[in-house]
This record gives structure tokens, C-alpha cells and sequence, in this order.
């Protein structure tokens, strides 16, 4: 039972570092579109939005392995704890 709480807090706290990653692209490309001569940021953007999409798909990968036994909750942790580090580490280069 904690152990599958733990997995859970882990997964959602991966998830959430991925979504504020890809929702900070987004908003960062949609600024650059905006403006004359964003053209560079706007590329740099799109250079960094497949690394957000894969950190969001493992963080929801570890979210649905958190729903199995206590092996999955194991790899539930180390995926959804690592999609968050990653996420966040990607996030401040990014700023």
C-alpha cells in the first residue's frame, strides 16, 4: 500500500515537471511566432518539443505502471522519478 503510494506521488510529480516543460515551449513559441525576427527561438523551440514529448510519455507510462503489483510500483518510481528530474533539468536549461 505505500509503496503504491509512493509510485503514484512520483508519477504525478513527473508528470507535472513534463506538462510545465511542454506548456514552457509552448508559450515560449507562441511569443516567438508572434514577434519579428523570433525565428531563431521558434526553431530552438521545435529542436526541444520531441525531448518533452518522450519525458511526458514516460511520466504517463509510469502512472499507469503504478496501477500494478509491487514490481511495477518499483519501475513506477524509477520512471516517473526520473521523467520529472530529466523534465525539470530540461525546463531550467530552457530558461
Amino acid at each position: 500500500m505505500v509503496l503504491n503510494v509512493i509510485a503514484v506521488l512520483a508519477a504525478l510529480a513527473g508528470l507535472l515537471a513534463a506538462v510545465a516543460h511542454g506548456g514552457y515551449l509552448a508559450m515560449l513559441g507562441s511569443a516567438a511566432n508572434r514577434r519579428a525576427g523570433g525565428e531563431p527561438v521558434s526553431q530552438y523551440v521545435r529542436s526541444r518539443l520531441p525531448g518533452a514529448a518522450v519525458t511526458v510519455g514516460v511520466a504517463l507510462v509510469a502512472l499507469l505502471l503504478s496501477t500494478g503489483g509491487p514490481a511495477a510500483d518499483i519501475l513506477a518510481i524509477l520512471a516517473g522519478a526520473g521523467s520529472g528530474i530529466v523534465s525539470y533539468q530540461a525546463l531550467q536549461s530552457t530558461r
